[in-house]
């Protein structure tokens, strides 16, 4: 990367761009300082990168140009209508190209997601860093260059390449997991309202808690923040939250509606160690939430890891996975998982089942033995959409999941479809459904969470379409439950 001095096009034919109202090339861009994230909307450590670029927006753009650069892993991502879902749902306000082939990807020699790389304001290339940078000094550093830079009279201030996602309305926005709550009742995670939403069997809605601005701030329902929450699991007394843009964990107490922040300071934090006091610890994007014999599992997506919360003692315990991203099982503590995202609790209350989303895998914990097991799943590169036996089929980048006494139903998020995991006969099928009976008939968008709420009635969180579907499995049909 080092022997490249002039920086090759960004404006070229095959691009799709994105938040902009026509393609930017370097020419336009002379005398600013151009930031290039290179990233994939799965990837946890690139959504992780977004708050620090939205940062140097906030400080210095009118003379920073942030492009994102789209450069896809999964078969899904490399649909541009998908993409322009993930920006509106990270409130990415900068422009991003879609480059489904990774052009630019290997003419700026990127080995790796998420990497940032620096222009100079006349387009030499001037630097590259991979990984996650330190928010403070990629902040400072940025500071730096543009000192440099504004000495040697190279920076031309200009108006800020940034634009507000599209607004919509409605009740749901980018719903993340559906949980049942005792009572009867339903806990949506509506991430993109910033709120957790309270149901009843027939959808309508009985609670909200957050007042649906962005921030981490703990009070009464209507006051309270979260930022991006994705997950959730409820007992009698509270609702336990997976409050994933302010890497925290939550918890609403159900009678006062008060919410409380048990560990999380809205800071990135590095991989769980041991056992430490949960007022001390630092998380990485809390995906999920479940309950299991008096203690509150939850995927610590971010350092790719299971941790479990003692309420009794307040403290936080890692669960499963040694920090390091990939499919390796085994002792809990040893095993490497990769971006654990759904939880589910077996029936028997002794296996704590996960989906590990960037093997596209549905893995799973015994609580007694503390080993980990892949069901399916071989490799962070290997996914499609395949039935069979455990060992052939592919998922793709699953996110939610729901456990059964025999068998896995599985919200197959990049695949658009639902799956069942026969833990009898170890095999996978898709489920077939489909007639619609009202008036929305869309296409699955990025399911996120499911849930069964009677024997053959299925609630699946539709993230991408806003809304949650009730599925009719006898009848074949499902409808719109909320929009």
């Amino acid at each position: 990367m080092f022997g490249i001095t002039r920086a090759p096009e960004i404006n070229r034919p095959g691009l799709v761009w994105l938040n902009t109202p026509k393609p930017l090339s370097l020419a336009e861009l002379k005398g600013r300082v151009v930031i290039l994230d290179f990233w994939t909307f799965c990837c946890i450590n690139c959504i992780q990168v977004l708050p620090s670029l939205r940062r140097i927006e906030e400080a210095f753009g009118d003379r920073v140009a942030v492009i994102g650069v789209h450069s896809p892993k999964f078969a899904a991502e490399r649909k541009a209508g998908n993409v322009a879902e993930a920006v509106a749902r990270y409130g990415i306000r900068h422009p991003v190209i879609h480059d489904p082939y990774m052009s630019l990807w290997q003419d700026y020699a990127v080995r790796a997601w998420p990497t940032l790389v620096f222009l100079s304001p006349d387009g030499q290339v001037v630097g590259q860093v991979s990984g996650e940078p330190n928010p403070e000094a990629l902040l400072e550093g940025i500071g730096h260059m543009l000192a440099e830079f504004e000495k040697e009279g190279r920076i031309t201030p200009g108006p800020a390449f940034l634009q507000d996602p599209p607004a919509r309305t409605g009740s749901l926005r980018y719903p993340g997991k559906i949980k049942p709550c005792p009572g009867g009742l339903w806990a949506v995670a509506d991430g993109g309202h910033h709120q957790i939403a309270l149901f009843d069997d027939k959808g309508q809605e009985v609670a909200r808690f957050g007042s649906g601005q962005e921030g981490l701030l703990d009070g009464d329902a209507a006051h309270a923040r979260f930022a991006s929450p994705q997950g959730l699991a409820c007992d009698d007394k509270a609702i336990w939250v997976a409050d994933t843009g302010n890497h925290a964990l939550r918890r609403i107490d159900r009678a006062s509606g008060h919410v409380t922040t048990i560990a999380g300071q809205g800071l990135r934090g590095p991989a769980l160690r041991g056992r430490e006091q949960a007022g001390h610890l630092l998380l990485a994007s809390p995906w999920d939430v479940e309950l299991a014999g008096g203690k509150v599992y939850f995927a610590n997506a971010g350092t790719h890891q299971l941790a479990v919360y003692d309420p009794e003692s307040d403290s936080i315990a890692l669960a499963a996975g040694s920090g390091g991203e990939n499919i390796i099982d085994g002792l809990a503590e040893r095993a490497l998982l990769a971006q654990p995202s759904g939880l589910s609790l077996s029936p028997n209350g002794k296996q704590l089942y996960f989906a590990d989303s960037e093997t596209s895998a549905i893995r799973r914990l015994d609580l007694d033995s503390g080993e980990v097991e892949t069901l399916v799943g071989t490799g962070l590169f290997d996914f499609g959409l395949e039935d069979g036996d455990f060992a052939d089929a592919l998922l793709q980048h699953p996110l939610g999941l729901v456990a059964l006494e025999d068998a896995v139903l599985v919200a197959d998020s990049y695949n658009n479809a639902l799956r069942r995991l026969d833990l009898a006969s170890r095999r996978v099928e898709t489920i077939p459904w489909g007639d619609c009976a009202d008036a929305l008939c869309l296409p699955l968008g990025e399911p996120a969470g499911i849930a069964v709420a009677a024997p053959n009635r299925l609630l699946l969180s539709d993230s991408n379409n806003h809304r949650i579907l009730d599925i009719n499995l006898s009848l074949n049909t499902y409808c719109t439950w909320r929009d």
